[in-house]
């Protein structure tokens, strides 16, 4: 059974802060998905994402590199755009399966593009156009997901 909370996203600040909210909420690692259209906000999310976990240099997003890696003190954080990924299967070659331990904190965006060579979500989560603002639709996928949404709920209460 999957939980499923929405949010509207005022600003950048607002993503910027709902990405915030959701690393307070994650005890453990846990794989992220992320789907809107260009500009829809998926790198500002992970921005809050990753500076909830002390980051505070900028945050790129890795459309080139595929993946950009957060080793921080509380937690690895690792980035992935596969907008411009060609096959999945480069990412074979690149070791993705390295990066999917059951501690690291993995944000996908574009992970519809990956296939078979990603693990499936703990949180699939999308973000749209609303006007000038978003909104934001966190689906838990999994039992650790779950956990994370129901703290999201029970947090904004």
């Amino acid at each position: 059974m999957t939980h499923c909370v929405g949010f509207q996203l005022a600003d950048e600040a607002a993503t910027v802060q709902m990405g915030n909210q959701l690393a307070m909420l994650m005890e453990q690692g846990a794989v992220i998905y992320l789907h809107g259209d260009l500009g829809a906000g998926k790198t500002t999310l992970t921005r809050g994402v990753i500076q909830g976990f002390g980051h505070q240099g900028k945050v790129k997003s890795p459309t080139y590199t595929l993946v950009e890696p957060y080793e921080l003190t509380t937690a690895n954080v690792y980035h992935f755009d596969l907008y411009r990924l060609g096959d999945p299967e480069e990412l074979e070659y690149m070791g993705i399966r390295d990066y999917f331990s059951p501690t690291a904190i993995c944000v996908v965006e574009w992970p519809e593009k990956g296939g078979e060579f990603i693990p499936a979500p703990d949180l699939d989560i999308t973000l749209r156009y609303v006007g000038d603002a978003r909104a934001v639709e966190i689906q838990s996928i999994s039992p650790r997901g779950h956990s994370i949404v129901d703290k999201l709920k029970n947090h904004s209460e």
